[in-house]
């Protein structure tokens, strides 16, 4: 490629101006003569510093030795001394002379140290100070920059402007300055402010900060796409300093960010892109997409770490120095830092992070403060509930496990408790693919005839045939993935169950693994189901139970026994007699809540094993549970009565208790601790009469209705309000918790006296008359005087 550049020519140069070709040349003569000049200088400085060098009076070299070695020249000095009385002064002159001037060979030549290192540490200040070369304070040089001339009658005016020099040192003092007043305006007093305006300040502060929140989140709920950068403003008023607000700004925010996450949130989880995609092209809208979702995450995460950060400063009872808040404070902010935590759980289990906030919430199940560990228990039950595919459950359990295992057992009973909300039941488990997929509508065969073409026939058949294909294997696929992650949930629970059995069985943890092999039995391989029962008994007849756990360990066992161990060959007598004893320890105190669990075992016992259950088991359960029902407070008589009309439905021949006369050899023992044995049928139920005058109205209507015999129609049924409930709703709905009587007493309306005033009941005006004047009578007497009186009894 050619140089475009070229030499100008003759003729360009001729039209230059000539002015402008002197400039050049003045400019051009002006560098030179600068250059030159500042040569000058140099070899002028040069040659000065060597002038002082030659006419510098040098050291003598050893004066400059060490004390050690003076000290030996003087011990020699006298034996090496010269008889300097025999010199001319001439010669001794010269001596001194050439003693002060250092050379090669009056220099020691033993030292190992250079010529001049002794020299430069005997300099003085002042001779330093003097080796420096002098500067003339000279007015430093202008330089000019010379500009178009201007033309006028008299010829060529020259034009030149002075180069402005920035005074480097001036900017420094008005800097000092500027800092020097603001320190004395930092160092002023502060006015003094009175309550009333600081609780006055206060508000405004809180106002502002309000809507500056309000204002923030409101445009990026508008546009979260283009507005995504405002989450990070949002996110830094979490670390507000103003003392005054900063506890109130920080709650705020952080309710604020987790509403705005709740709202923006996608549907989905947002993976990291690869190397790969980031190199791809891509439209401009998913580039946009791709921004706002990196954003998104990136603040969602710094947000959690915030909220985990106060959560471990309040554990910690951390007080930081830079921080405004008191550690009284810390709480407060810690309750709802854990608040928003449980529910971005509950309402995001799809998004990132889910896993690392389950790790958070977990252990703050077994806080000591009571408030905290029931919102994250509460949390963690929503979760269950509406977790329908089981993900964040497995998540929950598989932490839950570790954390119990990892303190060794030393855990809040509610920690396992959250097991029994777990969505899994054996009809979900036990679905077709049929049922589960979804039905879609394909074509008759008429239908096809009468709208397709021989050719268009043969296409659907074929299309229908590959869509009924692809429907049954996304079913069978959800139901498979479904039933495995079911599967391993339920794995881990029960090796965290039967891992408590046997390694803590006086752990108070025993009542709620009680409680979920209860509800999880039918769901247990058959092949435990021996094992099982047999430790249930071990457990009941050690005696180290107290009663609740040994009613939890009675209903497990029937609960394992109904559900698909009915195949097994299995004698729950034991159980039955053990709960037959146990009966009257039941009462009106502390126990009288004990009554739920067992009208649960009895309805499992009675109701859902009457073909297993004999006539004089029934009987006998039936006379005591009457005998139990005057003990107790009134909703758990309801709750027995209720019982005893199911085993009367139930169970034939129950009608014999109603009946006075004996129906068989032998007297009633109740105080035999074997039911078969104790003779029931020679009894009644003379424990319903004293029942239908009970207080309670309910208790007097089921009194009365099992006098009649518990009929399902007639004038001694029951109303519909009481006879569909079951015996455990029954008690639940008369309880008295609240000290309130359920239902509400009536009161009796006090009868109304006749009462008349004197002036209203005599008409006649001479009566009344004569009434005033006979009160203005008696009001007029004199007052009765009694010391009187008691000094004539006196006298006689």
């Amino acid at each position: 490629r050619k140089n475009t550049k070229r030499v100008p020519s003759f003729r360009k140069l001729l039209r230059t101006s000539q002015i402008k070709l002197d400039n050049k040349l003045k400019n051009k003569q002006y560098k030179q003569k600068s250059a030159a000049k500042k040569y000058r200088k140099e070899q002028k400085k040069l040659r000065e510093a060597v002038r002082d060098a030659i006419s510098r009076k040098p050291f003598p070299l050893e004066e400059s030795k060490k004390k050690q070695v003076a000290g030996k020249w003087e011990e020699k000095e006298e034996e090496d001394a010269l008889p300097l009385d025999m010199m001319d002064e001439d010669d001794l002159k010269l001596m001194e002379d050439l003693a002060q001037k250092a050379s090669f060979l009056t220099r020691d030549l033993s030292s190992n140290e250079p010529v001049h290192v002794k020299k430069r540490k005997h300099e003085s200040v002042i001779e330093k100070y003097e080796k420096v070369p002098r500067r003339l304070q000279t007015e430093p040089e202008k330089e000019l920059i010379h500009l178009l001339p201007i033309k006028d009658k008299t010829g060529i005016i020259p034009q030149a402007v002075e180069k402005p020099v920035l005074n480097v040192a001036h900017d420094e003092e008005e800097d000092t300055e500027d800092i020097e007043e603001a320190e004395d305006f930092n160092e002023e007093p502060l006015p003094i402010l009175t309550p009333e305006e600081m609780a006055a300040q206060r508000r405004q502060k809180l106002q502002e900060r309000k809507m500056h929140i309000a204002a923030l989140a409101s445009a990026i709920l508008s546009e979260p796409d283009s507005n995504i950068k405002k989450l990070k403003e949002l996110r830094a008023m979490l670390m507000e300093q103003d003392p005054n607000v900063a506890v109130i700004v920080r709650k705020l925010v952080m309710v604020s960010l987790m509403e705005i996450f709740k709202d923006i949130a996608p549907s989905y989880k947002i993976r990291p892109l690869t190397e790969a995609e980031k190199a791809t092209k891509v439209k401009k809208e998913t580039q946009k997409l791709r921004e706002f979702e990196e954003g998104l995450v990136s603040q969602y995460k710094f947000y959690l770490e915030n909220l985990e950060q106060t959560i471990k400063d309040w554990k910690q009872r951390k007080l930081k120095k830079s921080n405004v808040i008191s550690l009284k404070s810390y709480k407060g902010l810690a309750e709802v830092a854990v608040k928003c935590l449980c529910e971005l759980l509950v309402t995001l289990p799809h998004f990132n992070f889910h896993n690392n906030i389950i790790v958070l919430i977990v252990p703050l199940m077994n806080d000591p403060s009571k408030m905290i560990s029931e919102l994250c228990v509460e949390a963690v039950k929503k979760l269950f509930k509406q977790d329908k595919l089981g993900y964040a459950s497995l998540g929950v359990v598989k932490v839950i496990s570790g954390l119990v295992r990892g303190r060794n057992y030393d855990v809040r009973p509610e920690v396992l408790k959250v097991f029994l909300h777990l969505r899994i039941k054996e009809v979900e488990l036990q679905k077709d693919s049929e049922d589960i997929a979804p039905k879609k509508k394909f074509m008759t065969y008429k239908e096809k005839r009468k709208n397709l073409s021989r050719m268009q026939r043969k296409w659907k058949k074929a299309e229908e045939k590959l869509e009924r294909e692809l429907l049954e294997a996304e079913a069978s696929e959800s139901k498979e993935k479904k039933l495995k992650l079911h599967t391993e949930t339920l794995n881990i629970v029960f090796v965290t169950y039967f891992r408590i059995l046997k390694k803590a069985q006086k752990s108070p943890l025993l009542p709620a693994v009680l409680e979920g092999l209860a509800k999880f039995a039918h769901l247990i391989n058959v092949e435990f189901f021996d094992d099982l029962l047999i430790v249930l008994h071990s457990l009941i007849s050690s005696g180290d139970l107290s009663y609740r756990e040994s009613l939890h360990c009675i209903l497990s066992a029937f609960h394992v026994l109904s559900g698909q161990g009915d195949v097994l060959n299995i004698d729950p007598m034991k159980f039955y007699t053990h709960l037959y004893k146990t009966l009257f320890s039941l009462h009106a105190g502390g126990t009288n809540e004990d009554i739920g669990i067992v009208l649960q075992c009895l309805d499992v016992m009675f109701a859902k094993r009457r073909k297993q259950v004999s006539q004089q088991r029934a009987l006998a359960f039936l006379k005591r549970l009457s005998i139990l029902a005057l003990h107790v407070l009134p909703n758990s008589s309801v709750g027995i009565l209720a019982t005893s009309r199911v085993f009367m439905q139930t169970f034939p021949k129950m009608d014999l208790l109603l009946d006075n006369e004996s129906q068989g050899s032998g007297v009633y023992l109740p105080e035999l601790e074997e039911p078969e044995h104790c003779n029931a049928h020679n009894t009644a139920l003379w424990e319903l009469h004293l029942l239908q005058r009970h207080y309670h109205p309910t208790v007097q209507k089921f009194a009365s209705h099992l006098i009649a015999g518990a009929p399902a129609e007639g004038s001694g049924a029951l109303p519909l309000d009481l006879s569909q409930r079951s015996a455990t709703e029954l008690f639940e709905t008369y309880c008295m918790k609240g000290m309130t009587f359920n239902p509400p007493v009536v009161l009796a309306t006090p009868r109304r006296k006749d009462t008349f005033t004197q002036m209203d009941s005599f008409v006649d005006e001479e009566l009344n008359k004569q009434l005033q004047q006979h009160i203005s009578e008696t009001v007029g007497c004199k007052p009765l005087d009694f010391a009187k009186h008691l000094k004539e009894s006196s006298l006689a």
